[in-house]
């Protein structure tokens, strides 16, 4: 997977939100708010290519957490962005 050209992740008012950047990627119908969480993964695999498991190991280095929880949270969250089509595969 890899996160799409175009796609930002920026910080306004305290609020992580992804913006695109060029017309392809405008869309006022939607703005995409990112947790804490979503944010630290998002910082750590743009530009680059990524896994479910690179994003399980990410959540296990950060956080105290059990390895089935982060897989399992990791495994929604690369769903969801790709279901909002901000990552491809």
């Amino acid at each position: 997977m890899k996160i799409k050209e175009g796609f930002k992740l920026r910080t306004i008012v305290g609020e992580h939100i992804v913006t695109g950047e060029g017309l392809a990627q405008v869309n006022f119908n939607k703005i995409i708010s990112l947790n804490e969480t979503a944010a630290y993964l998002w910082e750590h695999v743009t530009g680059k290519e990524f896994s479910v498991e690179d994003l399980t190991k990410l959540l296990l280095d950060e956080y105290d957490v059990d390895e089935a929880t982060a897989s399992k949270d990791a495994a929604a969250i690369a769903d969801k962005w790709i279901e909002i089509g901000i990552v491809e595969k």
